[in-house]
């Protein structure tokens, strides 16, 4: 009850706060304006403030802008130069002859404050209690360029940028159609960072939609830096290692999710998107899939299936195989490894551990250096320390081709969340293996398959179409099979539409 009051007092005082700055309105008189510029960007000595006479009316204008978030070029061109030359009667404010696509009357000061700090320029006119918002951003923006995490082998070679705008567009071009609905919000009270929701209206479902929006809505933060931030606050669990949203930096990857009824979250200042709803076997999923031949694809997705079980449960394997259950190895095995462990004085669980944080300790290094750098890292420190490992007696050479036969199949995996949860729960697996034996590997795994079941994503069972089953799903699940034969949307996302294309194979059998 007291968190639920000082909550209500908190939203009171910034209404309160939000009331007072709205009264605040322009005043006809430019000193008076310029006095007002000065005292909200006190600190700010990136404002520019250029007063000039209109030609022809000869009255004074006070032009205001951010150096660095407004295009000069454009301000000089289309605002100052038509302004200084002007010869087109003045009757009032709307009239002035600039030539800028995007302008806004305005009387507010608070809407003026936060319309430059996102690039607008903003123009007096001396007596009149108006002004004028003009639309000049012109901050540095990155050029579009491949992505650089996901890897494109027949795709687009897009990738998203820093610019909301930009995306949209590229999004745009995938899906030209009346229907794609783009719903704008801002998020972060200091910040108000512009967030996109993309999804097509007469596919959508709507309380999937609502549900996301009531999410965007509820929650009150300063700033939002970056979109995993804004993941963590609109997901609905968030004590679980599982993604909840796919982030990809694809553009044809989002377009794909939205055509299946699924949602786009944009944020501007991001390269990432979010996508939701989801589940958990849409990240063994991979845009690559659908321009490969569907035998090939299908073989390679449930190679992703089989390794991301491995990478869970091999180090437990080996732990329980030796702790317990050594006698269900095959004798020219076990006498392999146990003369390969003749020399390591620690028992199975302390190996495995000391090897699986060496190697988390090598990759978290080779992320962090310089790429060229990082890779020579990654490979020679792998294998000098590995080879010292084993010729200093610390760990076994069967080990060594566990830790690293792990380390591949987490690699497998297209989706860099799902990998990381699946290296975090390697670990309770091998102690449950070394408490219990092949009984702890079997109860952990029930009680994540039981933790997966009560998951979801917007209200969407996470461990659809396995559970609940929905056979009908499992064409693009499991396998992938030809794209013909798949002419239903995902029955998880409930989209008024459940069709997506005629049932054919080619054009011979239209006829």
């Amino acid at each position: 009850m007291k968190q639920s009051f000082g909550r209500i007092r908190r939203n009171l005082r910034w209404k309160k706060s939000m009331n007072r700055s709205l009264d605040e309105q322009v005043s006809s008189d430019l000193s008076d304006c310029l006095t007002k510029l000065h005292a909200r960007f006190s600190d700010a000595p990136d404002l520019i403030t250029t007063k000039f006479v209109i030609n022809q009316t000869n009255r004074s204008a006070l032009l205001a802008y951010l150096d660095g978030m407004a295009d000069k070029l454009t301000i000089n061109n289309n605002i100052l130069r038509p302004l200084l030359f002007e010869t087109t009667q003045y009757t009032d404010i709307t009239s002035l002859d600039v030539t800028i696509g995007s302008r806004r009357v305005t009387s507010d000061w608070l809407e003026i404050e936060q319309g430059i700090h996102s690039g607008k320029s903003v123009l007096f006119i001396d007596g009149e209690s108006q002004c004028l918002l003009l639309d000049t951003q012109g901050w540095p923006q990155r050029d579009v360029s491949e992505p650089a995490m996901e890897s494109v082998m027949k795709g687009s070679r897009q990738g998203f940028v820093e610019s909301l705008g930009q995306n949209i567009s590229m999004i745009r071009r995938y899906i030209p159609d009346r229907e794609l609905k783009i719903q704008e919000l801002h998020v972060g009270e200091r910040s108000q960072t512009k967030v996109a929701l993309l999804y097509l209206g007469d596919v959508v479902n709507d309380g999937i939609l609502a549900k996301l929006e009531g999410r965007l809505r509820n929650f009150r933060i300063d700033a939002i830096i970056n979109i995993g931030e804004l993941e963590e606050f609109i997901e609905g669990n968030s004590f679980t290692p599982f993604p909840q949203y796919l982030t990809t930096e694809r553009p044809d990857s989002a377009a794909s999710h939205i055509l299946q009824g699924r949602i786009v979250i944009i944020m501007d200042h991001s390269p990432w998107v979010l996508i939701g709803p989801m589940t958990l076997s849409s990240f063994f999923q991979s845009p690559d899939d659908y321009s490969m031949r569907w035998v090939i694809a299908s073989f390679i997705r449930m190679l992703r299936f089989v390794s991301f079980v491995l990478a869970i449960i091999l180090p437990a394997t080996y732990i329980a195989a030796l702790t317990f259950h050594y006698e269900l190895i095959p004798l020219g095995l076990i006498l392999s490894i146990g003369e390969s462990r003749e020399r390591v004085p620690i028992p199975p669980i302390l190996e495995a551990i000391i090897m699986e944080i060496t190697l988390e300790m090598l990759r978290e290094a080779g992320l962090r250096l310089p790429s060229k750098i990082g890779q020579t890292v990654g490979i020679v420190g792998g294998i000098v320390i590995g080879q010292a490992a084993v010729s200093a007696g610390i760990v076994s050479n069967i080990m060594v081709i566990v830790v690293a036969a792990t380390a591949i199949a987490s690699f497998i995996m297209p989706n860099a969340d799902l990998a990381s949860a699946a290296r975090i729960l390697r670990f309770p697996m091998m102690i449950a293996a070394y408490m219990f034996g092949i009984v702890g590997i079997v109860i952990g795994l029930m009680m994540l398959i039981v933790h997966l079941i009560t998951l979801d994503s917007l209200g969407t069972p996470y461990s659809s179409p396995f559970a609940p089953i929905q056979l009908a799903a499992w064409k693009d699940n499991l396998v992938r099979m030809p794209i013909w034969t798949m002419f239903k949307r995902p029955k998880s996302n409930r989209t008024k539409q459940s069709i997506r294309q005629e049932i054919y194979r080619n054009s011979d059998d239209r006829s």
